[in-house]
C-alpha cells in the first residue's frame, strides 16, 4: 500500500535519548503483515501517525514521532519523546502506550510488557505517600511479614457479624482485618456501621493485646464518595483506606493519592480485574506493567499473587513483579527494562489467593519478609475457628523465620498441627 507512512515509524539504528518513554510489547502480526509493518503500525497509532500520508505535516511531528528501534523475534521496543506527554497525566500515558493500538487489525495479538519510566516523567508523580518504611513503622512490625484477613465468605455478612470475625482475627494475632473488591456498602452492611464498628473492636483488641490492628476497608466507587469515606475513616483513626484500583482507574487513583496522603492514609490497592488484562500471554498487558504504573501513581500496597494459591501467575511472575515495587532500581542486567525509581517510595507487595498455613514457608520463599500475607479462608476453615486459625498461621511465620520445619513445630503448637492435618501443603483451585 503505497499511500500508509508506518514504515516512517520504524528505525533500527535509533538510540533512545535519556527521556524517551520506552516501551516494550509482544506483537504478533495478522496474516499478510511483517514485523518490521506490524511494528511501524503500533509506534504510528500510538504516537503521531495516521493510516496515511497527509497533504500538510508540521515540522514538529517528525520529532515527536515513537520509533520502534528495536525487533526481536515477536518482542518490540518503541521509543516516545517526551513531547508526547502532559506532565502527569497517567491516564493520557495509557491513552497512547495501551490504547487504539490493541484494537488494530494488523495485529493478531498485542501485549505490553513493560514500560520504562524517565526521571523526566517521573519527577510529575509523587508515588506512595508512606512506602514500605511508613507501613512498618506505623504498623510497629519490624521484620516479619505483615498478616491479613478477609472474613469469608467474601460478601454475606452484617456489619456486626463482619467485626466479631475480625476482633476473631485480631486476637488470633494478625495485625489487618480486609474488606474484600466486591464489599463496598451493602443493605446489609453499610460501610458507615462497619468502619465504626470495627473502630470500637479494634480498640478492645488492641487493649487486650497490646499490639497494633488495623484495617483495609474498601472506599471504591464514585471519586468524590471515595473521598467522603477517606475522611470517615480518617475521622475513626484509622490508617489505610483499599481501592480497587483498576476497576477505579488510574485518574481516581492519583486524585486519591493525594486526598489520603493529606489525611495520613496508606492506599491498599486491591488489583480485582487485572487479569481481564493480563491473563492471556499473546494479548494485554504484565502485571508488572498495571504494578509498575500503580507504583508510580502512589499507592503503598498492592496484590502480586501467590504463585502457590488459588489464583494464576508464576512463581517467576510473582518474585519479580514485588522485586520492582520494592526495589529502587531493576533491570541493571538488561533482563528487563530498566526502570530507576529516584524519589519514589517503594510499594509493599501483597500475596493473597488461597493461602493457609501450609503453605506460607513456600510464599516466604518466593516473596521473603518484605510482603503482606493475606490468609482468609486458610484461618476461617481451621477445624477450632479464625482465632486458632490465625495462630497457627502465625506459627507458620515464626518456624519459618527461625529456619523450622512446619511438621517439627507443629509439634508443640496445637493450632499449626490441626491445621495441617486439615490442608497439608495443598495448593487450592
Amino acid at each position: 500500500m503505497g499511500y500508509d507512512w508506518y514504515l516512517d515509524f520504524v528505525d533500527l539504528n535509533y538510540k533512545p535519548s535519556k527521556t524517551d518513554v520506552v516501551c516494550e510489547f509482544r506483537v504478533e502480526p495478522a496474516k499478510g503483515f511483517s514485523m518490521k509493518e506490524a511494528a511501524g503500525r503500533v509506534a504510528s497509532e500510538s504516537s503521531a501517525g495516521t493510516w496515511t500520508t497527509l497533504f500538510n505535516l508540521p515540522k514538529r511531528v517528525r520529532k515527536i514521532m515513537a520509533i520502534a528501534f528495536d525487533i526481536r523475534g515477536n518482542f518490540v521496543k518503541v521509543a516516545y519523546p517526551i513531547e508526547l506527554w502532559e506532565p502527569g497525566n497517567a491516564p493520557q500515558l495509557l491513552s497512547g502506550i495501551a490504547g487504539n493500538i490493541f484494537g488494530m487489525k494488523a495485529l493478531k495479538g498485542l501485549r505490553l510488557m513493560d514500560v520504562s519510566l524517565p526521571k523526566e516523567y517521573l519527577k510529575h508523580f509523587k508515588g506512595p505517600s508512606h512506602g514500605v518504611k511508613g507501613i512498618r513503622k506505623m504498623m510497629k512490625i519490624k521484620k516479619r511479614p505483615i498478616t491479613g484477613a478477609v472474613p469469608k465468605p467474601k460478601i454475606g455478612y452484617s456489619a456486626a457479624e463482619h467485626t466479631k470475625i475480625g476482633y476473631e482475627t485480631w486476637m488470633g494475632g494478625f495485625d489487618i482485618v480486609k474488606d474484600d473488591e466486591n464489599l463496598t456498602s451493602t443493605s446489609f452492611n453499610k460501610f458507615e456501621d462497619r468502619a465504626k464498628m470495627m473502630a470500637k473492636a479494634r480498640e478492645r483488641a488492641e487493649k487486650l493485646t497490646g499490639e497494633r490492628k488495623s484495617a483495609f476497608l474498601n472506599i471504591t466507587g464514585e471519586t468524590k464518595e471515595m473521598i467522603r469515606k477517606a475522611t470517615l475513616l480518617h475521622d475513626l483513626g484509622w490508617e489505610f483506606a483499599m481501592i480497587d484500583v483498576v476497576t477505579c482507574g488510574t485518574a481516581a487513583v492519583h486524585t486519591l493519592r493525594d486526598v489520603c496522603a493529606d489525611l495520613n492514609l496508606a492506599i491498599h490497592a486491591h488489583r480485582a480485574m487485572h487479569a481481564a488484562f493480563d491473563r492471556t500471554p499473546n494479548h494485554g498487558m504484565t502485571m508488572y506493567f498495571l504494578g509498575k504504573i500503580m507504583r508510580m501513581i502512589g499507592v503503598d500496597e498492592i496484590h502480586v499473587g501467590t504463585a502457590v494459591g488459588k489464583l494464576v501467575g508464576t512463581r517467576y511472575e510473582v518474585k519479580y513483579v514485588a522485586d520492582m515495587l520494592r526495589e529502587s532500581h531493576v533491570g541493571k542486567d538488561k533482563k528487563i527494562l530498566e526502570q530507576k525509581w529516584y524519589h519514589i517510595k517503594p510499594t509493599l507487595p501483597v500475596s493473597s489467593g488461597g493461602l493457609h498455613p501450609g503453605l506460607i514457608p513456600e510464599v516466604m520463599k518466593i516473596l521473603g519478609t518484605e510482603c503482606a500475607l493475606l490468609v482468609s479462608g486458610g484461618i476461617h476453615g481451621h477445624s477450632k475457628g479464625t482465632r486458632q486459625g490465625a495462630k497457627a498461621a502465625m506459627q507458620a511465620i515464626d518456624a519459618t523465620m527461625r529456619g523450622i520445619s512446619l511438621k517439627d513445630y507443629a509439634k508443640k503448637h496445637v493450632e499449626l498441627k490441626l491445621a495441617l492435618e486439615k490442608w497439608g501443603t495443598a495448593t487450592p483451585i
